[in-house]
């Protein structure tokens, strides 16, 4: 079961997974292929707010992959009505943590 955030719509549901299948994709080439049933310019701008989210990657000039975290919404692993945007790209942080702090003192 996923569950979308107040901010999510049909549409980004339908285009994390066409991504998904895809690999990638551009607005216009999820438009032409029947799966995303919504003009070029609405799928661009969901698009855009997938990406403010962590949920997809803009590759630059109208190209889209999908995140961990997108895959990780679509498998029902988490929750993006609680999304935190510091927390979205998390798995690179080297600072420790609050135990390794206790440990060092």
């Amino acid at each position: 079961m996923r569950y979308s955030g107040d901010w999510m719509v049909l549409a980004d549901d339908r285009i994390l997974e066409y991504i998904r299948n895809n690999e990638s994709g551009r607005p216009k080439a999820m438009k032409d292929s029947g799966y995303v049933r919504y003009t070029r310019s609405y799928i661009s701008q969901r698009c855009k707010k997938l990406v403010e989210h962590g949920l997809l990657r803009d590759l630059g000039n109208g190209v889209y992959t999908i995140t961990e975290r997108g895959e990780r919404y679509l498998d029902g692993e988490i929750d993006t009505s609680e999304d935190r945007p510091d927390e979205i790209e998390s798995h690179g942080d080297s600072s420790p943590s609050a135990d390794e702090n206790h440990e060092q003192v």
